[in-house]
């Protein structure tokens, strides 16, 4: 019959000893590593070995504390070290957020997952074992269910943004009968990057009147117009 750990092997685990250094990289590692794997099925910058190492070195940075103050006996705030790790991560969150030719901001949720997997280091370099525990299901849950309805409900709305490039010598009035006869309204209209010299590139704001619509039809639809050479959903 399965039993809880006794009460004497959770304070032993908080403290600093062999056994809860390697438990709490092992965490970290495991922690770390499921939220990336999230990160890195989309292709994004930060994956799996970005977020383990990130929540590892924040975990080591918490243990550095927890040693100078229980081991060593210097009189200084455990919490310095890890709080400087909080603002340091910004580095990193910088590197993952890029703007687009297509004038779109990426990477913030990469970003900000990077800065809560250090948070989540933190917690287990200092033994709040249960913190983390229910940050990295948390974590997941937003990351993984959270995305799948924003890409359900939210991204397959009413209305989106399209980035387009076709002929130049091609009138682009086609391009916008077409969006009117799937009852498509264009809220605006910006020349962008020109793709070449016998190209031009456009970024359209849409907006549909109806409820339930469906973009990648319309997106097929506008390939197949003679003289279009790109389409994407921004």
């Amino acid at each position: 019959m399965f039993e809880l750990p006794s009460y004497d092997l959770i304070v032993c685990l908080r403290e600093l000893n062999m056994a809860s250094i390697t438990l709490r990289f092992a965490l970290a590692i495991l922690f770390g590593g499921i939220i990336g794997i999230e990160r890195g099925k989309k292709l994004h910058a930060a994956g799996m070995r970005t977020h383990i190492v990130v929540c590892m070195g924040a975990a080591s940075v918490m243990m550095v504390s927890q040693y100078i103050t229980v081991v060593t006996k210097i009189t200084s705030d455990p919490a310095r070290l890890g709080a400087q790790v909080i603002s340091g991560i910004g580095f990193l969150g910088v590197g993952t957020i890029v703007v687009t030719g297509h004038k779109q901001v990426k990477g913030l949720t990469t970003a900000a997952g990077l800065w809560a997997s250090a948070c989540m280091g933190l917690a287990i370099g200092v033994g709040f074992y249960e913190g983390a525990i229910v940050m990295v299901l948390s974590l997941y849950l937003v990351l993984e269910v959270l995305n799948r309805m924003d890409e359900k409900y939210l991204k397959n709305g009413n209305s989106f943004n399209m980035y387009i490039e076709y002929v130049s010598g091609m009138r682009f009035s086609i391009v916008l009968k077409k969006l009117r006869q799937r009852g498509w309204h264009a809220v605006s209209v910006e020349e962008v990057r020109a793709g070449g010299e016998n190209c031009t590139s456009m970024l359209i704001s849409l907006t549909h009147s109806g409820k339930k619509v469906e973009h990648d039809l319309l997106l097929e639809e506008l390939r197949e117009i003679e003289g279009v050479l790109f389409v994407e959903k921004m």
